[in-house]
């Protein structure tokens, strides 16, 4: 009778944990439904480990082509950050891909009507989106590596045979017969062929431990694709022919592959004290039933590297549109589409930078170079970043912050935030006429009309020939669209043949200074300069003696 009770109170037991986890699994799943559904702002709350965010442009590197943004126009808009408002994805692959979105401008209106209609269509249609963003969750991130990082390095791996582990399980038959005949010496024999795979088998398992992550999430990808070629999504369906194409050819991947994936090393090791799984775990050590299907997924992976690479492209598009769709919904001060013309002036109307909270809208309307004055602190450095990653967003996103932006398609290039190359050896000076050097043979390639920013040209050297150099490489500049940022007052003369002029000011009274970060025609008039030195404290004998010296150089055009 005691056994029976003890057995019935366990039966309890086992039947209140299933029911408790069961309960605590479908509130997760209503809590995170609740988010997607209302709250889908806060998933781009995320933290980002320096590893993991250095392997962001995985997908992007291996899929460069012409028109993609390089890297000193990345880091010198502050990019990176771009991104990360802008990141609501629940994926590595939905990650991956919209760094690489954002990275890649199209040249092409029905490339982008078509990313357009993704997009709309998550927006919608809720109920879809919302289960589309449940698979992406569940197919979730590789760690702190790409799976591209182990893609490429498959050929490490190489073709990996079978024979040595299948000779090694057949000599378990004559050792079983032997046994028979003679028990003692089967017996030795069999110690002594396990002891032999075990010891083998820790090797070779170190070997291929770090792929098996990769292999899981793919293995989690074609999962994913099941269930979406299952559900359907009405408003993707080249989409889907394309997953359902591609998974079918990585099938025999999947097949008996539980083998690998439900591992110690894959479930974190055995301190739950699971029996069931340390039994499978000495199966595999004897018998490397996980290290034969190791092998055969990774020739079928080898054969498929494609395959993967359009499941993840497709998949990865699709969660690009979802977040961009949120992003939008974000956006509280207003967004728009861009208007695309084949050539003419770029106008944005009431643009501002994503970034900004507050943000001062400002409009321009340019048919050929602008050219920027005023005091530090103004506004010119973060007019330039908002005219500049609008022109990007609009290209890349189809999606600009403002309330209107009709341009022609460019390819963008910046000279901003340069700074000395210590590695190399090269001055800022150095630096910078190279960064201008590769927008000069950018414009006249011939690749489509470019559109370039420029903060300070040639801060790196003396007035003199800062002055002079910067009038003949703006100059030059000027058959394009280029917006230049200058302190250089001389360069409004001698260039307004080529640069409309426009500037940022100050106001300065009762002892303080404002700005208000409204663009204004024409070049600035006022030099507050030396009067900000006076306003923080510095001694008046400075400051006046300052004043005098600028007086007179400007009088007589020569220094004192």
């Amino acid at each position: 009778m005691e056994y029976v009770l003890l057995a019935a109170a366990l039966a309890v037991f086992v039947i209140v944990i299933f029911t408790l986890e069961a309960c605590r699994a479908k509130k997760e799943k209503k809590d995170f439904a609740a988010r997607l559904y209302g709250d889908y702002f806060k998933l781009s709350d995320k933290k980002y480990a320096t590893e993991r965010f250095e392997k962001m442009d995985s997908f992007y590197k291996r899929h460069q082509k012409d028109g993609q943004l390089d890297d000193i126009t990345w880091n010198d808009l502050g990019m990176d950050e771009i991104f990360k408002r802008m990141n609501y994805t629940l994926s590595a692959t939905g990650e991956e891909y919209l760094y690489y979105k954002l990275r890649t401008l199209s040249r092409s209106r029905e490339e982008l009507e078509r990313f357009e209609e993704k997009v709309s269509f998550f927006g919608s249609h809720p109920d879809e989106r919302v289960h589309f963003q449940f698979c992406m969750n569940k197919l979730g991130y590789t760690g702190k590596y790409s799976l591209y990082d182990y893609i490429d390095n498959l050929d490490y791996l190489g073709e990996r045979s079978n024979r040595k582990h299948l000779f090694l399980n057949l000599l378990f038959l004559p050792l079983f017969v032997l046994c028979r005949i003679n028990f003692s010496m089967g017996l030795v024999g069999l110690a002594v062929l396990m002891i032999y795979n075990i010891i083998s088998y820790f090797k070779e398992k170190g070997e291929i431990d770090p792929y098996i992550i990769s292999f899981a999430y793919v293995i989690r990808l074609l999962g994913v694709c099941d269930e979406l070629e299952k559900t359907g999504l009405s408003g993707c369906g080249e989409e889907m022919e394309q997953i359902r194409i591609h998974r079918k050819k990585l099938q025999a991947m999947r097949r008996n592959s539980f083998w690998v994936m439900n591992s110690s090393s894959v479930r974190g090791g055995n301190a739950s004290g699971d029996i069931i799984g340390i039994l499978m775990d000495y199966i595999r050590m004897i018998f490397h039933v996980d290290l034969i299907k190791f092998n055969r997924m990774l020739h079928v992976l080898r054969e498929h590297v494609e395959d993967v690479d359009v499941l993840i492209s497709t998949a990865g598009y699709l969660e690009t549109a979802v977040s961009v769709w949120i992003f939008r919904e974000s956006l509280e001060n207003g967004w728009c589409r861009p208007e695309f013309v084949q050539e003419g002036r770029l106008e944005l109307e009431e643009g501002y930078h994503p970034m900004l909270e507050q943000p001062v809208k400002n409009s321009i309307s340019a048919e050929r170079g602008v050219l920027l004055t005023g005091s530090n602190a103004s506004g010119k450095s973060t007019f330039l970043k908002t005219v500049a990653i609008n022109a990007i967003l609009a290209q890349s996103v189809n999606t600009c912050a403002g309330d209107r932006y009709r341009a022609p398609f460019f390819r963008v290039y910046t000279s901003m935030a340069l700074r000395d190359d210590l590695a190399g050896g090269e001055s800022y000076y150095i630096v910078e006429i190279k960064a201008l050097k590769r927008i000069l043979d950018a414009a006249a390639s011939g690749d489509g009309p470019v559109l370039c920013f420029v903060d300070e040209v040639l801060r790196g050297t003396n007035t003199v020939e800062r002055i002079a150099a910067s009038t003949q490489i703006l100059k030059s500049l000027g058959g394009i669209f280029c917006f230049a940022a200058t302190h250089d007052i001389e360069l409004t003369e001698l260039l307004q043949e080529e640069f409309d002029n426009y500037h940022f000011e100050e106001d300065v009274r009762d002892g303080d200074i404002s700005f208000n970060y409204r663009l204004r025609t024409g070049k600035a008039s006022s030099r507050n300069a030396i009067r900000l030195l006076e306003l923080i404290g510095y001694d008046s004998v400075i400051t006046t003696r300052a004043f005098r010296q600028a007086e007179q150089f400007l009088t007589t055009g020569s220094w004192r």
